[in-house]
Parts: structure tokens; sequence; C-alpha cells
């Protein structure tokens, strides 16, 4: 493995150890070259996947960007690393044992909404807001008329969070 910092081309494994959920391996590596450490993360990969997209261009399916996006619906909800890890896991394993190289990126959005809506309904919102491009507030209508049946992350099962009022203070 090469060295990110110098690129010297021999580094030393010095520690490896598996995930927990067994689905990829941590190494902590050493540059004799430059003396830096780093962490690599070695996965399985069953299959090469494609991203087939609405225009046609067909690009390779990147588990990074579905993370990150992921990530990014799930900002400042309590959910902690793990769980997203474990949740992009999923959706991966989903895909590669669909047995499909090429997946539509409609169908792989669709799969994310619909993990998205059995885990937190904030993060489902937001999510879908930006895959299906809302532009107004009435595209917000038809999502928000399925969230009561939808789960809160962080919530007590039956009980709805208290109201609050203009400038976010719980009411009294």
């Amino acid at each position: 493995m090469r060295c990110p910092f110098c690129g010297h081309e021999d580094t030393q494994v010095k520690d490896s150890r598996p995930n927990e959920d067994g689905a990829a391996i941590r190494r902590r590596r050493f540059c004799a070259s430059c003396g830096q450490r780093f962490t690599t993360i070695e996965r399985v990969q069953l299959r090469e996947l494609v991203v087939t997209k609405v225009d046609g261009r067909r690009v390779p399916f990147e588990r990074d960007k579905l993370a990150r996006s992921i990530r990014i619906a799930m900002r400042k909800r309590p959910i902690d690393e793990e769980r997203i890890e474990r949740i992009v896991n999923g959706l991966v394993r989903q895909l590669e044992a669909s047995g499909e190289v090429e997946i539509a990126s409609k169908q792989l959005g669709e799969l994310v909404m619909d993990t998205l809506r059995e885990v937190d309904a904030v993060a489902y919102v937001r999510f879908a807001s930006v895959y299906r491009d809302f532009r107004e507030a009435r595209d917000f209508e038809a999502i928000l008329g399925s969230l009561p049946s939808l789960p809160i992350a962080g919530a007590e099962p039956g009980v709805l969070p208290k109201e609050t009022g203009p400038a976010g203070a719980k009411a009294r």
C-alpha cells in the first residue's frame, strides 16, 4: 500500500482488527520512509456494481457517496455512527445479493428512502426532499401525510414530542 503522505510504496501493517459486524477489516499501517501512521479499511466486494443515471450514463457504484448522502440526511439526529455504518452495509449487501450488476439510480434512491423511512422520519423527509427535488412547500405535503406512523429516532414509541413555540422553546 502506498503511503498517502510521502508516496512511498512499501508500508507495514502494524495492527489488523475486524469491525463490529465482521464485514470489514481495519488495518493500522506505518510508513518506514516518513514515519507516519494511517488506517485502511478492507471490505468484501462481491461484484462491481454500476449505477445507471436517469440520463443514461453508467457510473461505478460508490459506497462512500451512498454513506455520505445518508449521513447528511441523518445530521443532528440521535443516530450513532455505528448504526449508520450498519445501514450502509445492509444496503450494499442488498444490492450485491440482488444478482444484478447494474442498478438504476431511481431504484437505489427508493431503496435508501425505504430504509430511512423505517429508521427516522426526519432523515427520511430530508433525503426525499433532495432525491425527489422538492421545489415548493406543497411538495412536502404528500410525504408528510405518511409521517404519523413513521419512527422518530430518540423518541419513545407511542409518545409524541412536546410542542415547541416559535423560537423553539418548549411549550408549558
